[in-house]
Order: C-alpha cells, then sequence, then structure tokens
C-alpha cells in the first residue's frame, strides 16, 4: 500500500505506544504533525490502561484503546482476554499501525492488530534501532535510526518515514502543547513544582537536595507525588519548611493541571517532568545514570543538568547513583536564568 497525501479519502492509523509516561509523550508530540500533514486521517491509540489518561482529552486522538498486558503476569489466563480485545480492535481495519515501542509484545500487538486486512502496513524499527531486535520481524516497513539517538527524533523519524511526510527541528522547537486536561484549574497559583520521584532509585534526587534547593530559591513550592515511598518524600519536605507543600492526592489530569500551571518544573528523568516539555512549561531535567541528549529535547525554556557519569545507553548501570552527586548550585543558577528569563 502506498500512502499518499490524499485528503479524498480517511487513512486510518493506529498507534502502539504502550508505557511509560515518559516514553508515550515523547511519541504524542507526532500527532500534531500527523495531523497537519495529513489532516483527513484518523489516529487510534493502543496503551497500557494505567497511562491512558496522559492521552486523554487530546483532540487529534480519535479513539483510545486500551489493553492490560501487565496483568498476564499475575494471572495467565489474562492472555485470552487480552487477545480477544485485540482482535476487537483489529476490526477497525487499519491503513497503517505504527510500533513506536519497539518491543516484542508491541510488535505482537501491531500484528494483531494490523494483520486482519490486505494491504495495511505495519511499520516499525528495524532489527539494529532497537533492544528487542527479533521485534521488527513482524513489521512490513522498516525504519533505521540509531537507538542511540535522541528517542523524540527516533519517534519522530518513525513515524515520518512511515506515513511519507517531513518533520523536522523547526517543528519541533515550534510545537504547540500536546497535553490536554478535561477542566483546566482556575485558580492555581503559580509555584515551583518539585518531582522527586522516578521508576528507579538511581534516577531520583536526594530529598535533602531538594530541601536545599527550595531553601535557596526561596520561592512557594509544591511537591506531586505517585506512590507512597514519593508521598512520604514530599511530606518530609514540607515538614521542613512552610512555603513546601505536599500536592494532594490525584488522577494524571490533575497532574496536568498541576504541570500547566507550574513556573517552573525541576525533577529527575521521569513522566512528570516531562510534562513540562509536553506543556511548553519552562523546567530543568535532572539525570544522573541515564543519558540526557537522548531522553529529552533541550530548549530555551527546557534545561537539564547532568551528573560527570558516562553514560552507555545500551547498558544503562544500575549501580550508577551519580545523580546524588550533582550540586545544588547547578540547579539554582539554571533555575534563576529561567524564572528571570
Amino acid at each position: 500500500m502506498n500512502i499518499e497525501n490524499d485528503n479524498s479519502r480517511i487513512l486510518k492509523i493506529c498507534i502502539v505506544k504502550l508505557s511509560a509516561m515518559g516514553d508515550i509523550i515523547h511519541a504524542m508530540v507526532a500527532l500534531q504533525f500527523i495531523k497537519k500533514h495529513l489532516p483527513n486521517v484518523t489516529i487510534d491509540w493502543i496503551v497500557e490502561e494505567s497511562f491512558q489518561g496522559v492521552l486523554e482529552n487530546n483532540p487529534h486522538i480519535n479513539e483510545i484503546l486500551p489493553v492490560n498486558l501487565k496483568s498476564i503476569k499475575k494471572n495467565k489466563l489474562e492472555f485470552f482476554k487480552q487477545i480477544k480485545l485485540l482482535n476487537q480492535y483489529a476490526k477497525n481495519n487499519y491503513d497503517v499501525v505504527l510500533d513506536a515501542q519497539g518491543l516484542l509484545k508491541s510488535a505482537i500487538v501491531s500484528k494483531i492488530v494490523g494483520g486482519r486486512i490486505i494491504g495495511s502496513i505495519i511499520s516499525g524499527f528495524d532489527k539494529d534501532s532497537i533492544r528487542e531486535g527479533i521485534a521488527s520481524w513482524f513489521y512490513d516497513r522498516k525504519v533505521s535510526i540509531g537507538y542511540d539517538q535522541n528517542v523524540i527524533k527516533r519517534n519522530l523519524e518513525l513515524i515520518a518515514k512511515s506515513l511519507n511526510i517531513e518533520i523536522n527541528d523547526s517543528d519541533i522547537l515550534n510545537k504547540e502543547k500536546f497535553l490536554f486536561t478535561q477542566n483546566e484549574l482556575q485558580d492555581q497559583s503559580e509555584s515551583i513544582i518539585f518531582v522527586v520521584g522516578a521508576s528507579k532509585e538511581n534516577k531520583i534526587y536526594p530529598k535533602e537536595h531538594f530541601l536545599e534547593l527550595a531553601q535557596l530559591l526561596g520561592e512557594e513550592i509544591l511537591v506531586v507525588w505517585g506512590n507512597d515511598s514519593e508521598l512520604k518524600t514530599a511530606q518530609w519536605l514540607s515538614s521542613q519548611s512552610n512555603f513546601i507543600k505536599t500536592a494532594a492526592k490525584g488522577n494524571l489530569d490533575d497532574l496536568k493541571n498541576i504541570i500547566a500551571n507550574a513556573k517552573l518544573v525541576i525533577g529527575g528523568d521521569t513522566g512528570p517532568t516531562h510534562m513540562a516539555w509536553a506543556l511548553n512549561v519552562p523546567s530543568i531535567t535532572i539525570f544522573g545514570n541515564t543519558p540526557e541528549y537522548r531522553n529529552t529535547y533541550i530548549t530555551n525554556i527546557n534545561k537539564v543538568v547532568k551528573s560527570n557519569s558516562k553514560v552507555d545507553p545500551f547498558a544503562l548501570d544500575k549501580n550508577d547513583f551519580s545523580i546524588k552527586d550533582i550540586k545544588v548550585s547547578e540547579i539554582v543558577k539554571i533555575s534563576q536564568e529561567l524564572l528571570n528569563g
């Protein structure tokens, strides 16, 4: 099947990006560019149900199609339930299925959903561009781009080449915000947001450093959290200072609202910090054992601070806790530049 910029027919696209929050955000930026070049298109998105809130309310997405593949680990019988669900999604008869995840499980999902009609295209990265090279066996169209390249550019390269459209650096720098909420907050005062958690311990900046940072900035701070451990950190920080507050318990829609109304977001290489980039909100992402050149997109308002650790994206060092060595003064300096700029 040849994909043409033909506005006389509706092109049905399905994007497969299952998890996690930051990875989904890094792929979502492509939606506005797809719609710009192919206005007569429908876009559905298959995602783990725990992350579907990130996608909700986006005007460029027609249908969010949740799955719960993680449930299979706890109950093997869930496998059949999920296969039945994917077969149901396959009845949408997509013209193009884009696997932006590049894992074996996402490739299988793409094959089930896109293999129903003759002439449909299943597109993904080639075997040398992903961690699980076997996934490329399931694709009709394979795109080559180094695994160590910037993840946002990787996603855009895959989607652009698969759909025969052009997306350049200028497009990324001039992007419109692409996270949306059901109800925008009306009375949220502007504050600095601290993101104190992450998926792995060695991606977390020490709470003592966050406290010092808050004291040196002398601004109102709101600490967001997503689990009990992060809540304890938030409460500890709040107990140390009157101008540090702990955010109320909420869902992903609430989190998007908080980030959207922030004057600055500071946190590690994790989903809530990446939300700031998606919402065109100033941010500082703190990197230790993960590569800053790969995992975010630096702009005039979105900056990074990196430890001195040398990072190999092909083999992340789980014993690298160098994020703890980053001086608070480095973050203060950039914060003041962003706040005063």
